[in-house]
C-alpha cells in the first residue's frame, strides 16, 4: 500500500506528524508532499525539526497569491506527482487551499481520497475555509470526523457513507508531545501561572479590514491595561498593522513572531485564556483546560461554544467578553469531546481496513 500525503499550514503539519508515525509503524509507504502555502521559516520548516518529522518526499513551491492561483497552482504540480506515484489513497487535512486542490486532484483521477477533519462547519458560508471544507467533504471517499457533531453535520448532507468518528488527531500530538512543552517563554517575559493572555490574530476578515483590524487591537489594549498580553504575530497581521498605522495601539502588548508548536504550547499551558481567530488554537486551549475568547463571526468548533467553554464575540465586545469570562467561576472540562487521543491509530487501522 503506498499513501501519498498533502500538507501545506501549520495545522496540517501537526497533524501529518502523528499520522506518519502511525503509517511508519504499520510498514506503510507513505509519499509526504508539501504544497510550500506556507513558507515562512516560523510557520513551516520549523514543525518538520521541532516534531522530528522527516523531511517532505516534494515541495510544490507555491508560495503566496490569491485563493485562484494558489489552489490552481497547488493542483497542477501536486497532479504530476500524484500520475507519478501511482498512490493508493491520498490523505488530505483541514480546510486550507492546499486541502481542496489535493481533493480535487485525486478525485479527477478517481483515487480515493481521506479527509483528516472531516465534518466541521461554520458561517458564514462564503469564508474561503468553510467552501474548501465542504468541497472536499463531498469529494472524498473516506471522511474522518474529529467530533460526534461533525459526523451529524455530514448526516445533514446526505453523507453517510465511510464516515467514522476517530476523536481529533490534534488531541493525540498534544497527549505525546506534553513532556516536552518548552517554557523559556515565560521565563524570558517574566510571565507568572495565570496572570497572562495568548492572543493570535490572522483570519484576512480580522486583518485586512483596518477599521476591523483597529478595534481588535483596541480591545486587546483595554485589556492589556488590567492583565499582561503576549501576542505571537503572524506575518499577514503583521503587515497589515503596518500598513494601516496600528502599532501605537499595541504598545502596551508583549509582541514576538510566531512560535513554535512547543513554545506555543508551553504559552499557553499556564496562560489565564486565550483570545484568537485560529481554530487550532481554539481546541488547544481546550486540551490545557484554558477558555478562549473567539473574534470570529462563527466556528467551526461549535462544541466548545455549545458546553460553555468558549465564547464567539466580535472585535467591538472583546473587552466586555473579557469582563464576563473572568467573572464566571473556574471550571474544568469533562469528558474530551474530541476522544481518547487515539485518532491516528484509528486512522491508519481503518484505512489498512479499506485499501487492500
Amino acid at each position: 500500500m503506498k499513501v501519498l500525503s498533502l500538507i501545506g499550514a501549520r495545522p496540517q503539519f501537526i497533524k501529518e506528524a502523528i499520522l506518519q508515525e502511525k503509517l511508519k509503524e504499520n510498514g506503510i509507504q507513505e509519499i509526504v508532499v508539501h504544497s510550500g502555502q506556507h513558507y515562512d521559516y516560523n510557520m513551516s520548516d520549523v514543525f518538520f525539526k521541532v516534531l522530528k518529522m522527516r523531511e517532505p518526499d516534494y515541495n510544490l513551491n507555491v508560495g503566496s497569491g490569491s485563493h485562484a492561483v494558489v489552489t490552481g497552482k497547488i493542483m497542477i504540480a501536486f497532479e504530476e506527482v500524484v500520475v507519478k506515484e501511482k498512490p493508493d489513497i491520498i490523505v488530505v487535512y483541514g480546510d486550507t487551499n492546499t486541502t481542496v486542490a489535493g481533493a480535487l486532484v485525486g478525485a479527477k483521477l478517481k483515487i480515493p481520497i481521506a479527509h483528516v477533519e472531516a465534518g466541521i462547519r461554520q458561517e458564514p458560508k462564503d469564508m474561503p475555509e468553510e467552501i474548501n471544507r465542504v468541497l472536499t467533504d463531498h469529494v472524498s471517499t473516506y471522511l474522518f470526523c474529529p467530533s460526534e457533531l461533525a459526523v451529524e453535520n455530514l448526516e445533514k448532507e446526505n453523507i453517510k457513507k465511510e464516515v467514522y468518528f476517530v476523536g481529533d488527531i490534534m488531541y493525540d500530538l498534544f497527549l505525546k508531545m506534553k513532556p516536552y512543552f518548552d517554557y523559556s517563554i515565560l521565563r524570558k517575559y517574566d510571565l507568572k501561572e495565570n496572570e497572562y493572555i495568548v492572543c493570535t490574530i490572522h483570519r484576512d476578515f480580522n486583518t485586512d479590514d483596518p477599521n476591523k483590524l483597529k478595534g481588535i487591537l483596541e480591545g486587546i489594549s483595554y485589556i492589556a491595561d488590567l492583565i499582561k498580553i503576549i501576542f505571537p504575530v503572524h506575518p499577514r497581521t503583521q503587515k497589515r498593522i503596518a500598513e494601516f498605522g496600528l502599532e501605537s495601539l499595541l504598545r502596551n502588548v508583549i509582541v514576538t513572531e510566531p512560535l513554535d508548536y512547543l513554545k506555543m504550547m508551553g504559552l499557553l499551558e499556564n496562560s489565564l485564556m486565550v483570545i484568537t481567530d485560529s481554530g487550532g488554537l481554539q481546541k488547544e486551549a481546550y486540551f490545557s483546560g484554558k477558555r478562549a475568547i473567539v473574534l470570529m463571526p462563527d466556528t467551526g468548533w461549535k462544541e466548545l461554544i455549545e458546553l460553555g467553554w468558549n465564547k464567539v464575540t466580535s472585535p467591538d465586545n472583546l473587552f466586555s467578553c473579557y469582563q464576563s469570562m473572568v467573572s464566571e467561576e473556574n471550571r474544568k472540562p469533562k469528558n474530551n469531546v474530541y476522544g481518547e487521543g487515539k485518532a491516528g491509530e484509528k486512522i491508519v487501522n481503518i484505512i489498512k481496513g479499506l485499501i487492500k
